[in-house]
């Protein structure tokens, strides 16, 4: 039997600034990365020859990596089968849905699916809403 990998792709890293402003004049402005998204709290960086991102928050203080998974719900039901621990539940969020886990060993899992569709962005890069999952605007 062939089980087909659960973890799709890094999706995030994401790093805790006390100011966001901040954070932007230091990884954007200084070390060049270029602006994808943000909002009050927290801003999506490129990481040029990746399709995760560098995500610099205001909210937690954790640094966090998040993977992308075709289902948070069914990936939720796996781990905690194959021997894992859901520490928070399945929870919606603006792209899809996010759970919490830990693996056998105690490493913390942030898993999301983005079956909300990603972000929709103005010309300046705040986010306006989602762009749907089936359609390329």
């Amino acid at each position: 039997m062939t089980v087909m990998p659960l973890l799709r792709k890094v999706d995030c890293v994401r790093l805790y600034v006390n100011n966001l402003e901040a954070g932007l004049a230091f990884y954007r402005d200084q070390l060049g990365h270029e602006l994808i998204w943000r909002t009050e709290t927290a801003a999506g960086l490129r990481l040029p020859e990746s399709n995760a991102e560098l995500v610099i928050q205001t909210e937690d203080q954790r640094q966090e990596v998040d993977f992308q998974v075709d289902s948070a719900q069914e990936a939720a039901k796996l781990v905690e089968q194959s021997g894992g621990k859901v520490i928070l539940p399945p929870f919606d969020i603006q792209i899809g849905r996010c759970v919490v886990l830990e693996d056998p060993w105690g490493n913390p899992l942030v898993l999301l699916d983005t079956n909300k569709g990603l972000l929709k962005t103005d010309a300046e890069g705040n986010v306006i809403g989602n762009i749907k999952p089936d359609s390329s605007d």
